[in-house]
């Protein structure tokens, strides 16, 4: 659900009336990502802003261009059989912990909800549990005792009663609790090279996101079914439709990196990372990490 909006302008044609065609390349965990685009296996992403900062430090030159969620879609669930045992976020130092992967962004909200509570890291047991079918796997078998993961799975357990969410940052209201506002989340980046290369491909990946993104704040019930292939509703309408009104306040309303979603993301970061003083944003490391000029001209265009 965190690209869904890319996942919508490509549904809707936005990208193929403007000649863009798109091949999807999957990976099993963001490390992979970084080192497929590092190494030009793949043009564009779809993930993280954190991660931009990541491979500029690695001494890459990576810029986000486009933004399409302002949460994380992030949510920490305790196992039903285990609930008894919890009552506030320090006793996770006793649970076992499902992340999607090391260096995943469930990785990195379950270590900021750890230090929330006044845990070291160290002292939290973090289990790698893969993607949806992976990550029930491991909750129903007793390998993890909860799980730190993105929607729709969450949302699934929830439905399903086999999980009660105690954190999430997938509202706004659950963002500003946990992480002090809203937060520069998924986003489309590319090398700093390929954006100017490809200038035209890139204001068009970002026409096509800023399109669906609009469309997505007002779009009811019957016109996410018409748009959305059938495979995506995981076999339960009613579940989908609800699952996307619950996060549509999560995504972007029109695609910009604004500067409190950004101060955001950088102070999370810093903290997780336990960087001296925290709250002082680097300018220049924030400035190095995006741009908005194809979103300026895709709002003129779209009238967002």
């Amino acid at each position: 659900m965190t690209h869904f909006p890319l996942v919508l302008a490509d549904q809707m044609g936005y990208f193929k009336a403007l000649g863009i065609q798109i091949e999807w390349c999957e990976f099993d965990s963001e490390t992979q990502v970084q080192q497929a685009l590092t190494a030009g296996l793949v043009d564009v992403v779809s993930g993280p802003f954190e991660q931009v900062f990541d491979l500029n430090e690695h001494g890459q030159k990576i810029k986000a261009f486009v933004l399409q969620s302002r949460t994380p879609q992030i949510s920490l669930g305790i196992a039903m059989r285990r609930l008894a045992s919890f009552q506030n976020l320090s006793d996770l130092k006793r649970f076992k912990i499902g992340i999607s992967d090391w260096g995943s962004s469930s990785h990195a909200m379950a270590v900021l909800w750890g230090l929330q509570a006044g845990l070291n890291p160290r002292d939290m047991t973090l289990v790698p549990v893969g993607a949806m079918n992976s990550a029930i796997d491991h909750l129903r078998g007793g390998a993890v005792d909860a799980l730190c993961h993105m929607d729709p799975l969450m949302s699934w357990l929830e439905y399903k009663s086999e999980v009660r969410v105690v954190a999430e940052t997938r509202s706004l209201q659950g963002t500003q609790l946990w992480m002090g506002g809203p937060s520069a989340a998924t986003c489309l980046f590319a090398k700093t090279e390929f954006i100017q290369l490809k200038s035209e491909l890139i204001q068009g990946l970002t026409d096509g996101v800023v399109r669906a993104l609009k469309w997505l704040m007002t779009a009811g019930p019957s016109d996410l079914l018409k748009s959305v292939p059938a495979h995506a509703w995981e076999g339960d309408r009613a579940f989908y439709l609800g699952t996307v009104d619950k996060l549509r306040e999560s995504y972007c309303p029109d695609g910009q990196f604004g500067q409190e979603l950004l101060q955001t993301a950088w102070r999370s970061r810093a903290l997780r990372l336990g960087l001296n003083r925290p709250l002082v944003v680097d300018r220049a490391a924030l400035q190095a990490a995006y741009t908005n000029e194809s979103v300026y001209k895709s709002k003129k265009r779209f009238a967002v």
